[in-house]
């Protein structure tokens, strides 16, 4: 299985769907094709396929089409895909494509008849790779997946999906806070901010996949950085100097900090205007950082990434 890049050749048209008047949101539980239930996987149909395309808005679906008649390995592979998916705690989502029950769906998107499993990856609502033909042994299906979260994390997108139910119905208990995160979380609340950015980074050093902990990180880094410096000075500073890197990270941090999240990220774009090289390598991975610390689902996140666009190209 060979690893594509991202591109955004387009949305995908669901004009040709018939959809109803409010589609029900997608619903975790078993793969189309019967396997095991994974809270980041999903049997898509035509009733639910939009509101899962959609929840791309967030973080990546990755679509597999089966079809247990022609293909009948794409079912097992279906199965693959899910656990890896599950594996990332929501960085992707599988969503399972049974063209035998929904072939509107595999009309809709052009695709051709499946002789084996077929896979694509969508991210904003659109296709981010051409479509992957093919099963592969799951060991190969992590490493693509290892390869995809690196190059979200290298683009700012750390969004994650949240987990669907499985099958607990009105009675289903909420789930329990994930203990992975109550050191980190229980040194910030004793001021140990310094403690906290341990923490944090042990996280993301055991799984780099993880949006949750290189959120926590960023914050807890910001907080760091910001720590005992005076406001009005520092203002001072980047003003006097506007092409000082540091002087307008700083202000940029302290606007972040301050709740001025808009304000905080059109300096760093501008600083990214005007620098070159090095400078302003150091201005975008800043800015990149600071979107992950806001969250890659927020709206002036997604707004900053647009702006942040067109500054570089």
């Amino acid at each position: 299985m060979t690893q594509q890049p991202f591109s955004r050749p387009g949305a995908i048209d669901l004009s040709s769907l018939k959809r109803p008047a409010a589609p029900p949101a997608p619903a975790g539980g078993p793969s189309a094709a019967g396997g095991p239930a994974s809270a980041y996987a999903v049997a898509v149909d035509v009733q639910n396929f939009q509101p899962v395309i959609e929840s791309s808005m967030t973080a990546p679906v990755v679509l597999v089409f089966i079809s247990p008649s022609q293909a009948p390995a794409s079912v097992g592979f279906a199965d693959d895909v899910a656990q890896v998916a599950g594996e990332y705690d929501g960085r992707f989502l599988a969503a399972i494509v049974d063209v035998d029950a929904s072939p509107q769906i595999a009309q809709a998107m052009q695709l051709p008849p499946i002789a084996e499993p077929l896979m694509l990856v969508v991210l904003d609502g659109r296709p981010v790779t051409q479509p992957i033909p093919g099963a592969a042994p799951i060991d190969d299906i992590r490493a693509m997946f290892n390869q995809l979260a690196q190059q979200l994390t290298a683009q700012g997108f750390a969004g994650r999906h949240q987990p669907l139910p499985q099958g607990g119905g009105d009675d289903a208990e909420e789930p329990a806070a994930d203990p992975r995160y109550a050191p980190a979380q229980e040194a910030l609340a004793a001021g140990d901010i310094d403690g906290a950015v341990a923490e944090y980074q042990k996280l993301v050093d055991g799984n780099p996949a993880d949006a949750e902990a290189a959120a926590g990180l960023a914050m807890a880094q910001l907080l760091q950085r910001t720590q005992g410096v005076d406001l009005n000075a520092a203002r001072a500073a980047a003003a006097a100097a506007p092409d000082d890197v540091d002087a307008q990270i700083m202000v940029a941090d302290l606007d972040l900090l301050g709740g001025h999240v808009e304000d905080s990220f059109a300096r760093l774009v501008e600083l990214v205007r005007r620098t070159a090289d090095k400078d302003r390598d150091r201005a975008r991975e800043h800015l990149v950082r600071l979107f992950a610390a806001v969250g890659t689902d927020d709206p002036r996140v997604l707004k900053g990434r647009q702006a942040l666009a067109s500054a570089l190209f």
